[in-house]
């Protein structure tokens, strides 16, 4: 469960729950109902189901355990939107989502009012001995859809990617600000440090607890490596050269063809150019490079004959302010994604949130400029396994001191 301590003290959260609801809605607009059905990889889920899902969250974990006499706007929504939570029950295939022609857009529209309506009243309505038992599940779902409203818009750049006539998400997405050219180095001192959530305020449970680790002194650059240092390494031969990969990323590269970030095309006359949200656009050197996997953000390491840091690291640097340039990728650590030293997973079905997960995965920081405002921490743990390249992920090099 997440970290909730200052709960009882703060105003019930109705704006920030509509402000957030609002979001996701505005994050469609831009969209077609076409465009919103399609399923372009069985990793990928079409912006429908997202609305959906976020709204099925609120409905089975906050509505119909805590609002006597609730009735779900259809019973049949928790197969169809049910992500991955066992405890709950059956669910409709991850591969298949897109098959989902029914419900409509309309309707998914109708049923986020009708759970909208209900939840308001709760907020208000709501006891307030019974609302210190339900405000960090009304908080866990904001986080969640939050984090939704970030796999809109990396799941529908996928979407479009696939698509011919290339078409943008919106013309008018801004691009991340250029970084500097020049590539400076902080160093990190090291020593027994503290690292995961221990402070008020709301942590996903994968956070905690707080522990000690012990860090031998680093170096960390104090960006991301950028467009133009990654087509660098693709002209000399990266994507050819076995030495530089791990075994499975090696055999991943070949049966994906794999010889460049994701969203990089190539001309016949040797130019790049780069799939963004705002449409197919010249590649931007001074811009952090994203949409590489684990695998080709450790070869490039080996190939500039540096590393990626541990999650420690990388918060110890986060902590002291070595990190300039943040927030403009996820940015791939070295660490594999497991339980800190006395981790826990919280009882009953929420417990599937996070950690059954922790296996096969490798840990990313920091954040991305699609990530919400208010929902990056220091501490902030994701992860994906380490072949994922549709994700905004980049990385930052690290060497020893």
């Amino acid at each position: 469960m997440p970290s909730s301590a200052a709960v009882d003290t703060e105003p019930r959260p109705l704006h920030r729950y509509g402000a957030v609801r609002a979001r996701s809605l505005a994050l469609a607009g831009p969209l077609s109902a076409e465009d919103q059905q399609i399923q372009s990889m069985p990793d990928v889920s079409p912006t429908k189901w997202h609305l959906a899902h976020t709204t099925w969250f609120f409905e089975t974990f906050v509505l119909q355990p805590h609002v006597s006499g609730y009735r779900p706007f259809d019973e049949r929504f928790g197969y169809l939107f049910n992500s991955y939570y066992e405890a709950v029950g059956e669910r409709w295939a991850r591969s298949a989502r897109g098959l989902l022609s029914r419900p409509s857009l309309e309707t998914v529209h109708d049923y986020r009012a009708h759970v909208d309506r209900a939840l308001a009243r709760l907020i208000v309505d709501i006891p307030q001995e019974a609302w210190l038992a339900v405000a960090p599940l009304v908080d866990l779902g904001l986080h969640h859809e939050q984090q939704h409203q970030e796999l809109i818009l990396m799941d529908i750049l996928h979407v479009l990617s696939i698509n011919p006539l290339a078409p943008a998400y919106d013309r008018t997405w801004a691009s991340a600000p250029a970084m500097p050219a020049d590539q400076a180095w902080r160093r990190i001192d090291g020593g027994l440090v503290e690292v995961g959530h221990g402070a008020p305020g709301f942590a996903f449970d994968n956070e905690g607890p707080r522990h000690k680790a012990w860090l031998d002194p680093f170096l960390i650059a104090d960006r991301p490596v950028s467009c133009g240092e990654y087509r660098a390494f693709v002209q000399d031969g990266g994507y050819q050269r076995p030495e530089l990969w791990l075994s499975d990323g090696w055999v991943t590269r070949q049966r994906e063809a794999w010889r460049s970030p994701l969203y990089w095309r190539e001309t016949a006359a040797g130019v790049w150019n780069e799939f963004t949200l705002s449409g197919l656009a010249p590649l931007e050197p001074a811009q952090p490079v994203r949409h590489v996997s684990f695998y080709e953000a450790d070869a490039f390491a080996r190939w500039a004959g540096k590393r990626l840091c541990t999650e420690a690291e990388w918060e110890t640097a986060a902590a002291q302010g070595a990190l300039a340039h943040g927030g403009l990728v996820w940015e791939w650590t070295g660490s594999p994604y497991a339980p800190y030293p006395g981790y826990r997973p919280p009882a009953g079905a929420i417990g599937e949130y996070n950690g059954k997960f922790m296996s096969g995965q490798m840990v990313l920081r920091g954040g991305c400029f699609a990530t919400p405002q208010g929902h990056i921490r220091d501490t902030y743990r994701n992860f994906f396994p380490p072949s994922a390249r549709w994700a905004f992920n980049g990385f930052r090099l690290t060497d020893d001191a």
